[in-house]
């Protein structure tokens, strides 16, 4: 399955359910349920219950992150280069969080690798504005937004690597797992949301043809904490662009968040998470809201995430059995699990699916353990 390019195409529309939102609690299972004038409908993939992470059982290297010029390492957040964009489409975009010496929270630098065994990384930027660089994502049209930890920035960049723009300061606070809310329609706008670890906030940046808006803390009230040199607070954060769900893991609570409708994110603190990560309080219920996914111990100290192409998550623990992935339906049913790294060390920080269907989904994973990028195979 190697030497190819990969797109992810989203399956259409099939479910609605019930959200939790002023305080109602929704169990960690949460899947159909009745409707009330007072409950918004929110859309949720009807349930694949294939475990995927079963079919994936050839594990590829693709290649080191180590940059040629500096030496930095230490790969987290990685993203695919979609379609319509002047990279080339399937490549691979890493962030180094280390230096060179092994320094977390150090790395200036974000690296491309062709989706191929035995790839070599080629510098796509380096930049102080990342330091810390745990955040990467692509958006419409050809820019690379990136986050980093140290600095505390977000910065957009050209589809050539130069400094366009930079968010520093409230509400942006320690950037950690960016992603693109791709716009449904041309020339609508696209969103880039920025979990904010200090601060427990979701932040939304407007962004598209006519230029960027401000940034807007839309959350707030994630748990925070601490891991190893990194933060645990809203991460893993993962767009589904055909039911707009915007899916958040937080590690501090061992939870994993949906909001419904989320490209309708306008308001400061639109959506609140009420203390243990549970129940929300939202301003506008009937257009946009939140509902618990999942809860439980399968879930520890979980970082990054991935969203498959049948709509189902995998999110890789951090702590306990370190670098254990876990697969679990949007409704919270867990699937399976599989340690890709025996190492009792944090290694697994960054996540991101390919594919059409069940049949031809792969998962690549970055391993700061071993400075490579791995590919998941069937």
């Amino acid at each position: 399955m190697l030497f190819r390019s990969y797109r992810w195409i989203p399956p259409a529309l099939t479910l609605l359910v019930a959200a939790a939102c002023g305080g109602q609690t929704v169990p960690s299972s949460a899947g159909a349920g009745l409707q009330s004038s007072s409950t918004p409908r929110v859309n949720v993939r009807a349930a694949d219950t294939t475990p995927i992470l079963k079919k994936l059982t050839k594990d590829v290297v693709i290649g080191s992150t180590v940059d040629s010029k500096n030496g930095d390492k230490g790969p987290g957040a990685i993203s695919i280069v979609p379609g319509k964009q002047r990279l080339k489409e399937g490549d691979l975009v890493v962030c180094n969080f280390e230096n060179a010496a092994g320094k977390v929270g150090a790395g200036t630098t974000i690296e491309i690798l062709a989706p191929q065994q035995g790839s070599s990384p080629t510098r796509f930027t380096q930049s102080d504005s990342i330091e810390g660089c745990d955040a990467d994502a692509l958006a419409r049209p050809n820019f690379l937004w990136a986050g980093g930890q140290t600095s505390g920035e977000v910065v957009r960049f050209s589809s050539s690597g130069k400094v366009l723009k930079v968010y520093k300061g409230s509400p942006v606070d320690v950037p950690l797992s960016d992603v693109n809310a791709g716009a449904a329609q041309e020339f609508a706008p696209n969103y880039i949301f920025v979990g904010a670890t200090s601060s427990g906030g979701i932040v939304s940046i407007s962004t598209g043809f006519y230029g960027d808006g401000i940034a807007t803390q839309v959350a707030d009230g994630f748990a925070v904490g601490d891991g190893s040199g990194y933060k645990l607070g809203p991460t893993g954060l993962q767009y589904d662009r055909s039911i707009d769900t915007l899916y958040i893991v937080d590690g501090a609570t061992n939870t994993i968040v949906a909001f419904s409708h989320a490209s309708d994110l306008v308001e400061q603190d639109e959506i609140t998470v009420k203390p243990g990560g549970k129940t929300f309080e939202c301003k506008q219920p009937k257009v946009t809201c939140a509902r618990l996914v999942y809860d439980g111990s399968k879930l520890d100290a979980p970082m990054a995430s991935a969203l498959l192409p049948n709509g189902n998550l995998i999110v890789a623990n951090t702590k306990g059995t370190a670098n254990t992935l876990v697969e679990l339906t949007p409704q919270g049913q867990v699937l399976d699990s599989k340690v890709v790294d025996s190492s009792k060390t944090q290694g697994v920080f960054g996540l991101v699916a390919a594919g059409t269907n069940d049949d031809n989904t792969v998962l690549f994973f970055t391993d700061v353990n071993s400075n490579d990028v791995h590919e998941l195979e069937q």
